[in-house]
Parts: C-alpha cells; structure tokens; sequence
C-alpha cells in the first residue's frame, strides 16, 4: 500500500496549515493520486477549531500510524524551495525512526521545488514574475527585492540567489533592477552569505524615492509572511523612515496555481524513482 504526503517545514499559523491542505486536494485532482498534507512541525499546536474542525499530525507520528495500517511505501513530495536542514537531516532522521518500528516501509523523497543542477526550469521564475506584474500596474520600472526568510545553509540561499537571476532576465524590460534580500540572519561571518538584509536594502540612498515591489519568495502565509508579519513590519518602518519609499509585496509563491505543474513534475519523478533527494529502501 503507498501513500503520498504533501509535506512542509510546519507553522503555528493556521493558514499555512490550510493552505498546503488546499495544495495536496488540488494536485489530487490534478494527477489522480491521493495527496495528503503533513507537517514536520509545530503544526500539530494549532487548535482543530482554526483547522476547520481537524487537527494537523506531523509526519513522524502520521507515517507510524500508516505503517500499522499496513502501508508499505510511502512518497515523500517536499513543499519546500531547496535543500533545507529540515530535509537533509531532521526528515531522514524521523524516517529512519520510522523504518526501525516497521522495516516493511520503504521511503522516496522527492526533490524540492528547485533544482538548478537540472535542465533549466522557468516555471518557478516565471509564476515569481506573474506575481510582481500584478503589482506593477500604474507603476514605471519599478524595483525589484526577491526576499525569501534567510538560511543558515548556502545551498538553500543559492537557490534563491538562482531564482533572482532568472527573475532578472524574464523582468529586464519592465523593472528597473532586480535584486535579492533575506529578511533575517543568523549572527556571525559565518552566515555572511544572506545578505543583505532587507531592512538594510531598503534603507539604502540608491532605495530613496523609489516604487519597490517585493517578490515574496514564501510557500504559506505566517508569522514572518502573512499579514502584520515580519515583513509587513520591515516595510512599515522602512517607509516611515524614508517618506519618498513604496514598497508593495506580492502575493506568496505558494499561493499561486501554476506551483501545483512544478508539484505534479517532482510527484511524477517521486514515484518513478529518479530522480529523488532521498530513498530508504525497506528491509
């Protein structure tokens, strides 16, 4: 017996809880699978009543609970960017936990969102850039901020560093520039490489009097990308301290429906076997 989970980082939001719920029914339908919605984290916090009367379960307990069903494989798809820590260590390390308990189970994880070692891929770029067009009307060449959370692996930063690059060429005769920003980082040399920060972008003399739109490179609303998040936060200030300053965000990644053709790609490689981040044969 297989199953597919739709699996993301976690939020104690309910809204990115319902919104990959929203994503896993979708691609469902698109593809004729049964798609279901997991969390690694923090989900399971959020009271059932803000989850339309259903709690969320974290992957952990949900693939044991699977596997005493009688579940035999089980398909990991990440709703995730790029190769996080969550990813490369948190998710085999729960899954290895799992295959201890029932050895019957054999594990395929898919590959992110984004593979930039791959044959090139617009697709993500091209939906970033539909969502900056949305708020460009009434505006000329604009600038343009890719800001994604920030990361203390360079591979994850890399891939949004990547996605700017192609977000430049499919913008390069509607925005004046296209750059990039975290909007935090870990403290230390170490983690140089997130910048620059975009509390510190938008305070740049070169930001002042300027029609900035922000590309929200987030997968589901929360703290830091829904509304009165961290961001929204950054922006208010950043405005009332530079008066000449707009700043408008786009809608989220996440929440655009050309995601689910790259979802349904990484799916379709997911359960043919190549190519995947991670598989864990069954004993």
């Amino acid at each position: 017996m297989r199953k597919i989970l739709l699996v993301d980082n976690g939020s104690l939001r309910a809204q990115a809880t319902l919104n990959l719920r929203r994503l896993a029914h979708a691609l469902g339908q698109a593809t004729g699978q049964e798609v279901e919605a997991a969390s690694l984290l923090h989900s399971y916090k959020i009271p059932a009543e803000e989850l339309e009367g259903r709690k969320a379960v974290s992957l952990g307990p949900l693939a044991e609970q699977l596997a005493a069903q009688g579940m035999t494989e089980l398909v990991i798809l990440p709703f995730f960017f790029g190769p996080s820590q969550a990813l490369t260590h948190y998710l085999p390390e729960r899954l290895a936990e799992v295959q201890a308990n029932f050895p019957q189970v054999s594990v395929k994880v898919a590959l992110p969102l984004v593979e930039s070692q791959a044959v090139v891929d617009l697709r993500l770029a091209r939906l970033l850039a539909d969502n900056v067009r949305e708020r460009m009307e009434g505006l000329s060449q604009p600038k343009v901020v890719l800001v994604d959370h920030g990361s203390p692996i360079p591979e994850v930063t890399a891939v949004r560093n990547y996605l700017a690059g192609q977000l430049s060429v499919l913008l390069s005769e509607e925005a004046s520039c296209v750059t990039f920003a975290s909007m935090e980082r870990r403290d230390g040399d170490a983690y140089r490489f997130n910048e620059p920060l975009l509390v510190d972008l938008l305070s740049l003399k070169a930001m002042a009097n300027s029609e900035v739109i922000l590309a929200m490179l987030f997968l589901s609303p929360g703290r830091h990308a829904g509304e009165g998040g961290d961001i929204a936060e950054i922006c208010d200030q950043a405005m009332a301290q530079s008066p000449g300053l707009r700043v408008t965000t786009t809608r989220l990644a996440g929440e655009h429906d050309a995601i689910l053709e790259i979802l349904a790609t990484r799916l379709a490689q997911g359960l043919a076997g190549t190519p995947l981040l991670l598989e864990l044969p069954a004993a």
